[in-house]
C-alpha cells in the first residue's frame, strides 16, 4: 500500500466518492481551481469538472443553506469551511436546519451533508485560525462529529461521513496534515512516511463512525484523546515511562462509550486530553460519563488536560498548547490521586 499524508488520504477519499456516486458534489472557498488553502481538494475539479467541484463565495451561512437544499433533493454535498474558526456564520443553518431536517419532516427529508474544516493550532495561526470548536456540535442532536488522527482513519472516516444520511461535521487537525506531531515544537517536523497508519489503500474502504481505536495498551491509567492529542498522549506516556492505555476516540458523536468504560474499569484511572478550551469542552462530558459509568472502579478523580480559557495566542502558542509535559503531569496526578 502507498504511504499517504493526511492531505493525500482525504483527497483520495473525495476523489473516490466523486467517481462512485454521481450525487456527491464538493464546494467551498477556493476548493476548485486553487485546490483549497491546504491543497486537500487539489486536482479534483480538473478531473471531475466544475459542476462537481466548484468555488463558493466567502459566505459560510450561504454555503450551508445551499447544502441543506442539495441534501433534501438527494445530493450529497461536501462543504469545506476554510478554517474551523469560520464555521460560526454557518451554525444557524447547520444546527437549526440540517440537524433537524429528518426529525421535523418525520423522515421524509434528510441532510446527507459533510462539512470539512481544518481545526486546532500548531501553525501560529493565532486566535482566528487555531480554534477547536468541536464541543459546540456535540451538543446538537442530529449532528455527528468526527476528528481523525492519522491518514488511514482520515480516508476511511471521510468515506463513511459522505455515505452517512445525516449531517457530519468532519474536523481535520491541520498540524497533522503532513506528519504526526508529538507536541515538541523544538524538534524537526516528522513526515508520515514510514508511519504504519500512513499505509492507505488506494481503493475503497471505510472506518465506521462511532468506533474508537485502542492505540496503546496499558494497565495503570486510561488516556482519552482525539486528533493531534493522540500523538501528544503517546509521547507523554513514553517519555514518562507510564503504563498508560491510550484510546483514540475518532468520533465524538456517536461516542464509543463501551470501549471507554471497559478501559477505565480495567485501569481505575482516567485522563482526558484535548486542545480546546477547558470550560465546556468535550472533556467535561467525557469526565461526566466516566464518573457515571465507572464510579465504583475509579481510584482517583478524572483529570482533564486542556487548552486554557483564553483566545489562542500567537506569540505564546506553545504555552497554550497542552504538550507532552502537561499531559504527563496529568497522568502523574491521576496516579497519585
Amino acid at each position: 500500500m502507498p504511504a499517504m499524508t493526511m492531505v493525500q488520504a482525504l483527497n483520495s477519499a473525495m476523489d473516490l466518492m466523486l467517481a462512485r456516486d454521481p450525487d456527491v458534489v464538493i464546494f467551498g472557498e477556493d476548493v476548485g481551481f486553487y485546490g483549497g488553502v491546504f491543497r486537500v481538494t487539489e486536482g479534483l475539479q480538473k478531473k471531475h469538472g466544475d459542476q462537481r467541484v466548484f468555488d463558493a463565495p466567502i459566505a459560510e451561512g450561504g454555503m450551508l443553506a445551499v447544502a441543506v437544499g442539495m441534501g433534501a433533493y438527494g445530493l450529497r454535498p461536501v462543504v469545506e469551511i476554510q478554517f474551523a474558526d469560520y464555521i460560526y456564520p454557518a451554525t444557524d443553518q447547520l444546527i437549526s436546519e440540517a440537524a433537524r431536517l429528518r426529525y421535523r419532516s418525520g423522515g421524509e427529508f434528510w441532510a446527507p451533508i459533510t462539512v470539512r474544516a481544518p481545526c486546532g493550532g500548531g501553525i501560529f495561526g493565532g486566535q482566528t485560525h487555531s480554534q477547536s470548536v468541536e464541543a459546540i456540535f456535540t451538543h446538537v442532536c442530529g449532528l455527528k462529529t468526527v476528528i481523525p488522527s492519522n491518514p488511514y482513519d482520515a480516508k476511511g472516516l471521510l468515506i463513511s461521513a459522505i455515505e452517512d444520511d445525516d449531517p457530519v461535521v468532519f474536523f481535520e487537525p491541520k498540524r497533522l496534515y503532513h506528519g504526526p506531531f508529538d507536541g515538541h515544537p523544538e524538534r524537526p517536523a516528522v513526515p508520515w512516511t514510514g508511519h504504519r497508519q500512513a499505509e492507505v489503500p488506494e481503493g475503497y474502504y471505510s472506518v465506521p463512525l462511532g468506533k474508537a481505536a485502542l492505540v496503546r495498551e496499558g494497565a495503570a491509567v486510561t488516556v482519552l484523546a482525539y486528533g493531534t492529542m493522540v500523538h501528544v498522549a503517546l509521547a507523554a506516556a513514553e517519555e514518562s515511562g507510564t503504563d498508560a492505555e491510550i484510546i483514540d476516540l475518532r468520533t465524538l458523536l456517536p461516542l464509543d462509550l463501551d470501549t471507554i468504560v471497559a478501559s477505565v474499569k480495567k485501569t481505575g484511572r482516567c485522563v482526558v486530553a484535548h486542545e480546546a478550551t477547558r470550560t465546556g469542552g468535550f472533556g467535561a462530558e467525557l469526565a461526566a460519563l466516566v464518573q457515571e459509568h465507572c464510579f465504583y472502579h475509579l481510584e482517583a478523580p478524572v483529570v482533564r488536560v486542556t487548552g486554557w480559557d483564553t483566545p489562542y495566542p500567537h506569540a505564546l502558542e506553545w504555552a497554550y498548547f497542552p504538550g507532552p509535559n502537561r499531559v504527563a503531569d496529568g497522568i502523574r496526578r491521576a496516579l497519585e490521586g
